[in-house]
This record gives C-alpha cells, structure tokens and sequence, in this order.
C-alpha cells in the first residue's frame, strides 16, 4: 500500500531520548491510522467487513479522537469534557454511525483532538502525573504511562485496520 494524498509517516529515531522517541512513535501510529484511510470513499469508510464485528475504519478514527481526548485532556490535565459520539446509552457510539457520517467530519475532530493532546503533553515532564483518575481503574497516572498506552492503543487498532483494509478493497501494507 503506498500513500498518495499527503500522509506522511516518519520512522522513529532509533537513537532518541525517551520523549522524542515516544513522540515519534506515537506520531508514527497516528500516521498510519490515516494511512489505512487514505483514498477511500465514505461508504467503504464506514463498512464493517469483519462480522461479527463492528469495527470500520471510520469508527476505528472516531475512535481514537474519543482516546486522545479522554487520555491527554480528561484524564491528565483534568478538563471536564463531553464524550464525543459515546453517549450512556451507547458505549460503543464512536463505532454507530448513520449513513449521514462523513470522513471528512470524523477527520477534522481526529486531527482536533490530536492537536489538542500534542499541546496538553508540550512542556510537561513525562514524570507529571494526571489531575484526575481513570474512570474505570480510580487510578492516576504518568504521562509516561499515557504515551505508553496511546502507541500501545493505536498499534492495536492499526492492526484491525490492515485487516478491515485488505477486506475492503485488498490493499495491504505494513
């Protein structure tokens, strides 16, 4: 698979200190989250080719925007903020969608939340620990820890994506 439209991934440093290794790797991920995206039109965006599973890349990108906002703005700066597509009702809203769900929409608030989270962790120590506790573990953490877990939580998640990918149109790619 060969990006086209202007995702650009960057191979981490093999040398770096810790934060920009860890900033590379997560911005490694979050590249090729978009990667597995690119050149695809909102319906096959929104397709779910793995039933029983819910999982598109669409959702998989709504997704993530929720995880960037919960783990760098909620949790480690303690800012008090609606959930985005996940509703009480609906804990899996980020993967329910109508046919009324654009790409073009769930691209904006991704890239949003990513920035947003890029400036929450700027000129913090990867020692600082969180404002608030994890609503389903009562824990505080590192912001090492949450960079940790976003490459752990994105790497997952690429992996669906190559798998949604590959039944979506065959294209395939590391």
């Amino acid at each position: 698979m060969t990006t086209s439209s202007g995702s650009h991934r960057t191979e981490p440093s093999t040398t770096a200190a810790e934060r920009e290794m860890l900033d590379g790797w997560l911005d490694y991920h979050r590249a090729t989250l978009l990667w597995k995206c690119e050149g695809l039109q909102d319906e096959e965006l929104r397709r779910t080719p793995l039933a029983p599973s819910e999982l598109s890349l669409l959702g998989l990108v709504r997704h993530m925007a929720e995880v960037e906002r919960y783990w760098f703005r909620e949790i480690m700066l303690g800012e008090d903020l609606p959930e985005l597509y996940v509703t009480d009702e609906d804990r899996d809203g980020d993967f329910h969608f109508t046919e009324a769900a654009t790409w073009a929409e769930a691209e904006q608030v991704w890239r949003t939340e990513v920035e947003r989270a890029r400036q929450a962790a700027a000129g913090r120590s990867l020692d600082l620990v969180s404002k608030a506790e994890s609503h389903h573990r009562g824990e505080v953490f590192s912001l090492r820890w949450v960079y940790t877990h976003m490459i752990e939580e994105y790497a997952r998640h690429n992996g669906h994506a190559d798998l949604l990918r590959e039944q979506i149109d065959g294209a395939t790619g590391e």
